[in-house]
């Protein structure tokens, strides 16, 4: 018996063959296969495939030979009896070894038998995704299911590494449609938009649905960290040092290169983006609002975006997070948590002697309230911190979430 390792879009294959995605199949297409598939988009017989399902092997690797197919890590996960080679590619029938070892969102990568087992009787709503859904998307998705009377079923296509970051946008709309399942399906892209939609319709289906609605193309599909979009975004009472570590972090990671690098400091935004603007709470969430959008926009291109507002209140940082997150960029918040007694004592620029002298209206911890954050990537109280461990804080939650080589 001899091994080989697949490339990662065989591997992807491989895997939904043996769970069963992919019936009819139970392995790699055979020339004759292949040419009906590509000429006619069936497979003999009439059964409908719109793409090759293929496997390239060495040359050395014969008919009748037994392939212990493994991943990239060394682990076995099935064989391939190898009943015709043609060019560089082989066909066969493959047969699980062990159970697949899985890396972020195990829990999530079922079979279709162990879906449909889940699933109530009754129509199935399957939306497979490449990315996130968009709010106009979501309400489409829940209208929908709603004419149907149908269960929703979410399927991230999860492949590479940009999987992770699927799942978790899977999740996120699971949130906003009520009694949605979720089921990661490594179903790799194909180049052909038609093709594509076909072979997500077809997986679909082995899952149990009933009706298939394909999400949009992302805008950009998420890639490794070091490519996508971040968002750095810093909250925190005035005094706590938050722009200060913002302005740190910018230096560093200029210094570093690597990113494209945009600050936007809470005060330099209110003098040109918020001109105008008081101290209100509608106009103060506008304001965050503003510095939202310009961030956002910023990732959507791969930029990397720096905030340092007060940002007080909890649901508009969380409108901040979702602009970000549906362009298919990633959002850090940074509590800096610096209690409100030493953020008084500094009062580097007099805010809260005048908050007190009742000079100031609706002051943030004096006069008006600071919703602390519960999903907060990091806290910090720089009290007894200097101001380069507070970097260094951030500089590593960046770097080692792969943002930042």
């Amino acid at each position: 018996m001899t091994e080989w390792t697949p490339d990662a879009r065989e591997l992807a294959d491989l895997e939904l063959l043996l769970s069963g995605a992919y019936a009819p199949l139970t392995g790699f297409l055979t020339a004759a296969e292949v040419e009906s598939v590509t000429e006619r988009g069936r497979l003999p017989g009439g059964a409908p495939w719109p793409d090759p399902i293929m496997i390239a092997l060495p040359d050395e690797f014969g008919v009748g030979d037994r392939v212990t197919l493994k991943d990239p890590e060394g682990a076995a996960v099935a064989v391939l009896t190898i009943v015709e080679r043609y060019g560089h590619h082989a066909a066969g029938p493959v047969e699980a070894l062990d159970a697949p070892v899985y890396g972020p969102f195990a829990r999530l990568r079922r079979t279709p038998e162990q879906v449909r087992k889940d699933l109530p009787d009754g129509e199935v709503l399957a939306v497979t995704m490449r990315g996130p859904l968009d709010s106009a998307t979501l309400e489409d998705v829940a209208a929908t299911a709603e004419e149907l009377d149908a269960a929703v079923l979410l399927m991230p296509l999860v492949f590479g590494e940009s999987g992770p970051a699927v799942v978790r946008a899977a999740l996120k709309a699971a949130e906003q449609l009520p009694g949605a399942s979720v089921v990661a399906v490594p179903l790799a892209p194909r180049e052909n938009t038609e093709i594509d939609l076909e072979l997500r319709e077809h997986v679909a289906r082995n899952y149990g649905a009933t009706e298939h609605y394909a999400g949009p193309a992302p805008i950009s599909i998420p890639g490794p960290p070091h490519k996508r979009g971040l968002v750095v975004f810093f909250t925190g009472l005035s005094g706590s040092g938050k722009s200060t570590i913002a302005r740190g972090l910018r230096d560093a990671l200029l210094e570093r290169g690597g990113r494209t690098i945009t600050y936007l400091d809470g005060d330099v935004v209110r003098r040109l983006l918020s001109a105008g603007l008081t101290f209100s709470r509608e106009d103060r969430d506008l304001n965050i609002r503003r510095i939202g959008f310009v961030a956002a926009e910023v990732a959507r291109h791969g930029g990397l975006a720096i905030c340092a507002p007060i940002a007080p209140y909890a649901a508009t940082r969380d409108e901040v997070r979702a602009m970000v997150e549906e362009v298919g960029a990633d959002f850090l918040l940074v509590h800096v948590a610096t209690p409100l007694e030493e953020c008084e004592r500094r009062d580097r620029k007099g805010l809260y002697a005048k908050a007190r002298a009742g000079l100031i209206p609706a002051f943030t911890g004096i006069s008006d309230p600071y919703e602390e954050p519960e999903d907060a990537d990091l806290v910090l109280d720089t009290t007894n911190m200097t101001i380069e461990q507070a970097v260094g804080a951030v500089l590593n939650l960046v770097t080692s979430g792969g943002w930042v080589r």
